[in-house]
């Protein structure tokens, strides 16, 4: 197992470009990438499985960014993620909150986490997101720039 850093973080962009807004999690990082220095990595998933787990070991820090069905306040939301052992019977469709518990469970590690949903409208086989996604999208974004992100010391 690679040795942790002391202050750094990840971003999990979770979706899907060729679904339309379900590829909110992967624009996300595709705007933030030239915004973060070395103190942040970047992962795209279409899904998260078990694996995720180890990954989280090595951050201090994680967000999980995702397109939302649900009708948001402002288009998006930031909230705490806490550890639940909630899961389906498959692991094709695993929660933030599970990979964290299991993160803890497993690897003994509790990283600050943190969900971004991204409200997103339309979710057709097609390339791009709507409009009205993009505005969420770019919510989002100004949203998140005002933390404080030098060594991912987060302020909600």
């Amino acid at each position: 197992m690679k040795e942790r850093l002391k202050e750094n973080c990840l971003i999990i962009g979770i979706g899907n470009s060729g679904r339309q807004d379900d590829g909110l999690g992967w624009a996300f990082l595709d705007e933030i990438k030239p915004l973060v220095d070395d103190n942040y990595t970047l992962e795209y998933r279409y899904q998260l499985q078990i694996e995720d787990a180890e990954l989280l070991t090595q951050f201090s820090s994680v967000f999980f960014v995702d397109a939302s069905k649900n009708n948001l306040q402002n288009g998006f939301k930031i909230e705490t993620c806490k550890p639940s052992q909630n899961y389906s019977f498959s692991t094709h469709a695993l929660k933030p909150e599970t990979i964290l518990y299991l993160t803890e469970n497993l690897y003994q590690h509790q990283p600050k986490a943190f969900i971004l949903a991204i409200q997103g409208y339309e979710w057709e086989l097609k390339i791009g997101l709507t409009a009205k996604t993009s505005q969420n999208l770019n919510k989002a974004l100004i949203h998140f720039s005002e933390f404080e992100l030098n060594n991912c010391n987060i302020v909600l």
